[in-house]
């Protein structure tokens, strides 16, 4: 049985603020929301950055331009006693070319286990999550969807717990725009 990403993040979301007794937070400087209650915890903020994907930021790197308004920053947190899940992406740009971008977090990447390089038309593309201890994937390896294209992802972890870099040529064909991700998934309650 497969969940995507989108239906489990709504339904957390409408399970944990429909209780009674919840404590929410919200923070106008950062701007997030903390929601804790008997139920669960839920974290979703534009307080994303580098550090908190778990790597160092690329020397005179700077927020994608349009992103000054955080659009592209996430951080979201939802851990209930069931299930958890951890996302953060931040989206930079930098003067330098692609391959110098990719050559520093490769080296960075390794710290967390073999680095897998895939090519692709677009980065991002579709997370679900797996429901079926039966699936083709038992070890939960990464793996590229398709390995074409002008996109460069870094990938390196599992499917329960990831860091990507995707790399592309900047908008007008100079420098770099890249975004940093980082996604875990558990099965039990913890920090957000």
């Amino acid at each position: 049985m497969r969940r995507h990403l989108s239906l489990v993040l709504a339904l957390g979301l409408a399970v944990i603020l429909s209780l009674p007794g919840f404590a929410q937070k919200s923070d106008d400087s950062d701007k997030s929301l903390d929601v804790r209650s008997s139920a669960g915890d839920l974290h979703v903020g534009s307080d994303a950055d580098a550090r908190k994907v778990g790597l160092p930021l690329y020397p005179g790197a700077r927020l994608k331009a349009d992103d000054v308004d955080n659009s592209g920053k996430v951080n979201l947190g939802i851990l209930t006693d069931a299930f958890g899940l951890k996302l953060v992406v931040v989206r930079y740009a930098s003067d330098d070319a692609p391959a110098r971008i990719i050559d520093f977090y490769r080296a960075k990447l390794k710290q967390y286990g073999k680095v897998l390089e895939c090519h692709s038309q677009k980065h991002g593309g579709s997370v679900d999550v797996e429901d079926n201890d039966k699936s083709s994937n038992p070890d939960k390896k990464l793996k590229c969807d398709e390995n074409s294209g002008p996109v460069t992802e870094l990938k390196v972890g599992t499917e329960d717990n990831q860091h990507v870099v995707a790399v592309e040529p900047g908008d007008s064909g100079k420098g770099t725009s890249f975004a940093l991700v980082y996604i875990n998934t558990k099965n039990k309650r913890g920090e957000i």
